[in-house]
Order: structure tokens, then sequence, then C-alpha cells
């Protein structure tokens, strides 16, 4: 039984484009200033230039979460066409002279930029962030313990990162495979306890691999102020209906967690390596084609591990109430594919960059 529905708060990123040329464009301040007034401190801006980053109130309703979120990026894309530009919801720049990007101003991206060098390179990245309401760190990272074999069907259900600074990357997922190079990224470990998880961190910390605890770029991660979860695995997806879709999974997986972790499940510990070789494989391929069952260790259709997983939190969307939502939404997702999908078949039709760029303008906000 679940005693209350854990809030939810998302936060997507957008890349500022020049309609004209379609290059991603270093003007973000330009776009802040611009929505400010219909957005305050729910938007902000980003490591690079190029982005800007919208935040939604915690709601513990999907329907509401999605009027938010579907006012922001309307907002926001009405900002950036007040000053000649537009934006997209793409998890890495397309076009442009964007390697390396231009930073945004702050002593702490400087000292970033001297600290990881190259890596900074590609950070010019856009994702989907959701912030899920949990008891407290040590539940945290139990759930981190739990979500784990499941991170890889969620980039596959996201990915929408195929093209890179004017090229086919081969990937459907390109943000998964140049942030996985961070050293405190990707998949988190398994933590036996949060004293562990601080244990750890202090270990990264004496190595110089993190400039602070805000450099803890895991896909999972307790918060540093509040008593939530953040699971920052996907791409920025293309569409709304996607986002609320993976929005609606994450809280069942954390939710189905939760009830695991109370009867003392502190979840499989699937061993790192394993980890990484599925999300190269969901990176890759996305929703076309194989992924790797990491309980097994056998190469399974990326649709069939997608129903396992809803099928795995099946009880916990039924008792929120957000199954039929969900169930829809998954086979529309899996119908037409992830934004990387699109991508592809806007590109197929006259073998063109700016096409892509054009119909992700328009989708954005479709």
């Amino acid at each position: 039984m679940i005693e209350a529905l854990p809030l939810l708060g998302v936060e997507e990123e957008y890349l500022i484009i020049d309609p004209l040329s379609r290059h991603a464009v270093p003007r973000a301040a330009d776009v802040l200033r611009a929505v400010a007034p219909g957005l305050g401190d729910d938007v902000a801006q980003e490591i690079t230039r190029l982005q800007i980053e919208a935040r939604t109130a915690p709601s513990t309703d999907l329907g509401e979460l999605a009027v938010r979120l579907r006012w922001a990026r309307e907002q926001v894309a009405l900002a950036a066409r007040s000053c000649g530009l537009a934006v997209i919801a793409s998890a890495i720049p397309i076009l442009g002279p964007v390697v390396p990007p231009p930073l945004s101003d702050g002593d702490r991206y400087r000292r970033g930029a001297v600290i990881y060098g190259a890596l900074n390179d590609e950070i010019s990245i856009c994702a989907l962030h959701v912030h899920v309401d949990v008891p407290d760190p040590e539940h945290a990272v139990f759930v981190g313990n739990h979500l784990r074999p499941w991170l890889p069907t969620l980039i596959a259900l996201t990915a929408n990162s195929p093209y890179f600074a004017g090229r086919d990357t081969g990937y459907a997922s390109w943000r998964v495979i140049s942030w996985g190079r961070w050293p405190v990224a990707g998949a988190p470990p398994y933590f036996s306890s949060y004293a562990d998880y601080q244990q750890t961190l202090a270990v990264l910390a004496d190595s110089g691999a993190l400039m602070d605890t805000g450099t803890v770029f895991w896909d999972i991660r307790p918060s540093r102020h509040l008593p939530t979860v953040e699971i920052r695995v996907a791409d920025v997806p293309l569409s709304m209906e996607d986002s609320l879709t993976v929005i609606g999974l994450i809280r069942g997986l954390v939710v189905t967690a939760l009830t695991a972790i109370a009867h003392g499940d502190l979840g499989p510990p699937i061993p790192g390596e394993i980890l990484r070789a599925a999300y190269w494989r969901a990176a890759r391929d996305g929703l076309h084609g194989d992924g790797l069952d990491v309980h097994q260790g056998t190469l399974v259709p990326a649709w069939i591990l997608a129903h396992r997983l809803l099928d795995h939190i099946r009880p916990a969307l039924a008792e929120i109430g957000d199954l039929p939502l969900l169930e829809q939404g998954l086979a529309c997702l899996l119908t037409r594919g992830s934004g990387a999908t699109r991508q592809r078949h806007a590109y197929a039709r006259r073998h063109s960059l700016p096409d892509v760029v054009d119909d992700l303008i328009h989708a954005t906000i479709a």
C-alpha cells in the first residue's frame, strides 16, 4: 500500500538555434532575459551558452506536471522567437562550430575547464532530470541500486542524439557515450549504505575526480539539499508526450523500489562492467535492435525489455492510477520510436541536416 504519492520535479534542457543557419548559437543569455517575466526562477542558464534549462514546480499529478512542462517549453520557444531565435529538444547540437562550446561565465565553470580539459569539448548536452521524493538519503541510495538494471532501457526509450556537429555518430544517443567519458558519470556503483556512498565520494574527491559534490554526474544520485533522488539518465525527449511517459515510468520504478526496500531488499548487485556494456548497446541501437538483459547476460529485443520494465512496475502504477496513461504512452513511443528515430527519418527525406533541425524546431512545441 502506497501511503502517499511522492512529489515529482522535472528539469529539461534545450538548445538555442539560429533558424537561418540552423546552428546552435551562444545566445542563451538573450533568451533568459526574454523568458524571465514568464518563468522567473523556473528557468536557468546551463554550463554552456548554447543551452537553457526549464524547471517545474513539484507535483504528484502527471497531468498537472504535463501542463507545467508544456507551458515552460512554449514560453522558452516564444522568448527565443522574440530574439529571432528558436529552441530544440535535442540532446546534443546537430550543426554549428560547437567544439569546444562557449562556456557560461562564472568561476565554477572556469575551474571546471581547467580541471577537466577537453572533456568539456562535448559538454553542450541536454537531458531530462527527474527528481522524486524519498524518505532520506539512505533510501535514495537503495533506490539507485534497484534502478540500475533499468537504466539502459530508459536510455533506449529516450535516445535523441544521433547527429553531432555535422556528422552521423552511428549512435541513437551520442550524449550517453560522450557523457560516459567523465570520471564520475554513467551508472552509479552498487552501494551497501549511504555511509558507503559518502566514503566513495570522499575517495573520489581526494583523487581530484570531483571538483565538488555538484560534479557527481552519476545517472542516479541523492540530492545534496532535499530528500529526493535525481534520475538523470535520459536524453531530453523530443516530444512532450514521451517526456511524460518517461517521467511516469521513473516514478513507478522509484515507488516499486521503495516497496522492496521496506521489505529488506536493497537491490540486485549488477556488476558495473555488465551495465557499461548494456549502456553502450542501448546508446548505439536505441529501440531498433537488441538490448542486454543484465540479469541473464543475453541479448533481447529492446522493445521486450521496455515491456519487462512496464510489467515490473505494473502493480505500483495500478495503485497510483497511472497505468492506463503509461500503457498508452509506452505503446505510442514503441510504435513511432524515440527522438533519434524521428531525426533519422527527417534526414532520410533529403539527406539534409538542416531539415532535421527544422523538424526539431516544430516538434519541440508540437
